[in-house]
């Protein structure tokens, strides 16, 4: 049985899986081969070392807390607990929750919370450690992107769980300065935001800011999901699980930018956009290649399930030139940027070794095909945790405006912790610019102003011991990553 495959039990019941409408993308058999001439099979099983490691932090939780309370009333009870916890999580545990234990009995689910930031936190600091491998082999980092053109690359995907792996995985993009990833539900991401954060850029490009982009431009992609097994429950949350529905709406947010910046500053000053599906099942995606009108935008697309299918067995070079002809059919009729061209090529190309990826570690489609995550991240993200399924991720500045974000992720969290009576942990994190005077305090007077809104949001979890948030503070440019704020029982975990 694939290691993988035995975190389900381990973390619990996701949602309960439907019966597949479709077949893995290639399933390889006896006498079948699934290998393809464009996969980089090196960065594929750096990618999974990565995975497993990750994934082996949390993983360990349940069974952990299970062993833990097991023995909550023996005599030797605290130090038999942080031998344990030592022996399978690699810390141990706040000693003020151990010691009444012989009295109260374990507080199960503040040790829950605990562990799951403990071990976001094991993340982080190990990110660099972690990640070195597949950040080498990346094959988009940002000498590609400036090669095509491109001095940013603005990513606003679902907050759906499933699409925390996009960059690294889907996509095989190097996380960098130059890229920016917010998410949404449904991928709605907030046009006036964005044009915000397109004008900064703008401002930081003309005073040469940006090295080499003085000629380059500044891309953003909305990408939407859908579930080729199950189309209609395992979609987008937030568009019903009707895929029709989830690209239009992310192809007019698009248009709706582009439109902002043109009226703003002038006819032909907005910025470059793309809109891509991926298919949360097998991780291919659809690339749409953009044009002045939003239906087209979705009714033409390269799949590259098909991609993989119909250059499986072709040498290289006849791959590459299958996938220029498939770019080059789907935008007939546009003036596709040579740029742009060559980027959609590259992340096709890319994506065919993530199929194989899912084909060779996960049988050719997730397990959990449904919603798995373990926590909630809300405010900004951080780039040190990129993987399928490990947290739900909200941008957001205030409550108010990422409630339906919010209200999504915990509907998420009341199927997979609250029916199982665990808690849903949420991480407020915010960044601040060390440079600033002052900045630090103000994110950490935010993630307060944050913290209070989501407990009073969601009160009746919040008081029945259902809703734990952390505050976590970060360097936007330096070391200081995920600094807990008011951290319980700091002085009793090493």
């Amino acid at each position: 049985m694939n290691t993988l495959k035995r975190r389900l039990a381990m973390r619990g019941p996701a949602a309960p899986a439907p019966l597949r409408s479709s077949q893995p993308i290639c399933a390889p058999g006896a006498n079948q081969r699934c290998e393809h001439a464009l996969v980089d099979q090196a960065l594929n099983e750096s990618l999974f070392d990565y995975e497993r490691c990750v994934r082996a932090r949390f993983d360990a939780i349940v069974p952990t807390l299970k062993s833990l309370s097991a023995v909550q009333h023996t005599p030797d009870f605290v130090e038999r607990a942080q031998q344990i916890a030592q022996a399978s999580l690699g810390y141990t545990l706040p000693e003020p929750l151990l010691a009444n234990a012989w009295v109260v009995g374990l507080d199960l689910r503040q040790l829950h919370s605990h562990c799951v930031f403990r071990s976001f936190k094991e993340c982080v600091a190990r990110a660099d450690e972690d990640q070195a491998a597949w950040r080498e082999r990346a094959v988009v980092d940002a000498e590609f992107l400036l090669g095509c053109g491109l001095h940013t690359l603005d990513i606003s995907p679902c907050a759906d769980g499933r699409l925390q792996g996009l960059l690294p995985f889907v996509l095989r993009v190097a996380p960098h300065e130059a890229v920016s990833v917010k998410a949404y539900a449904g991928a709605l991401f907030d046009v006036e935001s964005d044009a915000a954060d397109w004008t900064s850029r703008e401002l930081e490009r003309l005073s040469g800011a940006i090295p080499g982009g003085e000629h380059a431009d500044y891309l953003k992609i909305a990408v939407y999901h859908f579930s080729s097994s199950d189309a209609a429950h395992q979609g987008c949350a937030a568009h019903g699980s009707q895929d029709a529905r989830a690209a239009q709406a992310a192809a007019q947010r698009l248009a709706e930018l582009r439109a902002a910046v043109d009226n703003s500053y002038g006819v032909g000053a907005a910025p470059l956009t793309l809109l891509i599906g991926v298919d949360t099942d097998t991780d291919a995606i659809r690339v749409h290649p953009p044009s002045d009108d939003p239906l087209r935008d979705i009714t033409h697309f390269v799949d590259s399930a098909q991609l993989f299918r119909d250059t499986l067995g072709l040498a290289d070079d006849d791959a590459r030139e299958a996938i220029a002809v498939a770019v080059a059919r789907a935008s007939q009729g546009t003036a596709l940027h040579p740029g742009l061209r060559r980027l959609v090529e590259r992340f096709l190309e890319a994506n065919l070794s993530q199929i194989e990826y899912v084909i060779r570690h996960h049988d050719g489609r997730y397990v959990d095909i449904g919603h798995n995550e373990c926590f909630i991240c809300a405010g900004e993200a951080m780039r040190e945790l990129q993987l399928r399924n490990q947290f739900y991720f909200a941008h957001l500045d205030t409550v108010e405006e990422g409630a339906a974000d919010l209200d999504v992720g915990l509907r998420i969290f009341s199927g997979l912790n609250v029916a199982r009576g665990l808690p849903v942990p949420v991480l407020v994190h915010f960044h601040y610019a060390a440079h600033v005077p002052g900045a630090r305090e103000r994110a950490v007077a935010r993630c307060r102003r944050v913290k209070s809104a989501i407990e009073a949001r969601y009160q009746s979890l919040h008081t029945q011991g259902l809703l734990h948030c952390q505050m976590a503070v970060s360097e936007l440019r330096g070391r200081q990553r995920c600094e807990f704020i008011d951290e319980p029982y700091a002085a009793g975990v090493h």
